[in-house]
């Protein structure tokens, strides 16, 4: 439900509307806007509660209408938050007006391999380093990363060159240990549903970066994302990353651009696209970007490693430095042509 208050109204009114929620035993969120108040209720209303709501709050001062939300997602909706989300990380700002890459290898393979791919990243014009610490694979007989000790060279390669760092998290225990090395969390798709994950990450306070799970709907993906916004933690990215294919001959999965424009309608957060796991196949990453961009996103994650033939992970669908080089080029040609702010 969203109560938005009269132009006119005072800060008294707004302070009445809100505690008169608060009666009925629930959270009122304050959302001002460019003209006027709106006080939303983030929650799931029973219909004895809606009645209540609309009993109290119809002879109240200062209320101009009283909607009904029409999404089960609440915070992450446009109708709850008007304005669109911007998020700060270091010295970049993710969200409107700006277009960032994400660049970087699926894993953090030795401190030498992961330097080289982020002076790489560095040296293209991307601003954000991404490298796998742990790694979740379909066979436990696979690559699992370094842990730690790849935090660790995260950490200090992050340092070194100045980059944005972000790093997959996989359980709730371990969100304070690989927050303290990176500086924004990413939610695999697998692990979209895993809502402990969820929770912590959101207390957590750090930057999360949500990709879609394979199989999840519009809905789906955004509940999951409130359940981060839930704890008070506005800087959540979603990402699309490709949805189960009908065949798997041609490509790991099937990158549905489509979705860039609904989230960008029904939802305020930031939106990227993953061409590489979208697509699993490196010659199909530079086309699907620039589509990417053109659709919409906000930003792209895309994989590079110095030698994908000896990449231990994914590195069929990783770019060669010369290739991502040569994207970041293209893109930056891109933006120029169609008014979009890269960095």
């Amino acid at each position: 439900m969203i109560i938005v208050m009269q132009l006119e109204a005072t800060q008294a009114q707004v302070d009445a509307v809100a505690g008169a929620i608060k009666e009925i035993g629930l959270d009122p969120l304050i959302l001002p806007g460019e003209d006027r108040v709106a006080i939303g209720i983030p929650a799931s209303l029973s219909p004895d509660q809606r009645e209540s709501l609309e009993s109290v709050l119809g002879g109240m001062e200062g209320i101009n209408k009283i909607t009904n939300t029409s999404r089960p997602y609440k915070l992450a909706s446009l109708e709850f938050r008007r304005q669109r989300t911007s998020i700060k990380v270091k010295d970049i700002e993710i969200g409107p007006g700006h277009f960032h890459v994400i660049g970087g290898p699926c894993s953090i393979e030795s401190e030498e391999q992961f330097m080289g791919a982020a002076q790489m990243v560095k040296e293209s014009g991307a601003r954000i380093l991404r490298g796998g610490a742990f790694k979740p694979r379909t066979s436990p007989y696979s690559f699992q990363g370094l842990a730690v000790e790849g935090l660790k060279i995260m950490k200090s390669v992050g340092d070194a060159t100045g980059l944005v760092t972000i790093t997959e998290v996989m359980s709730s225990d371990m969100v304070s240990t690989v927050a303290e090395y990176t500086d924004i969390l990413q939610i695999g798709a697998r692990s979209m549903q895993n809502f402990p994950l969820l929770i912590e990450a959101g207390k957590s306070q750090r930057p999360v970066f949500l990709k879609r799970g394979p199989s999840a709907t519009v809905d789906e993906f955004l509940l999951a994302a409130e359940y981060v916004l839930n704890q008070g933690n506005n800087n959540v990215i979603l990402c699309e990353r490709g949805v189960l294919p009908i065949d798997r001959a041609y490509t790991r999965n099937t990158l549905d651009l489509g979705v860039v424009p609904v989230l960008k309608e029904y939802s305020h957060l930031p939106v990227f696209v993953d061409p590489s796991h979208g697509t699993g196949v490196a010659k199909y990453v530079a086309p699907m970007a620039k589509a990417s961009m053109v659709v919409g996103a906000d930003g792209l994650m895309i994989e590079m490693h110095p030698n994908p033939k000896v990449a231990l992970s994914d590195g069929s669908q990783a770019l060669v430095p010369d290739q991502f080089t040569k994207l970041m080029s293209e893109l930056t040609a891109l933006a120029n042509a169609t008014g979009i702010q890269m960095g």
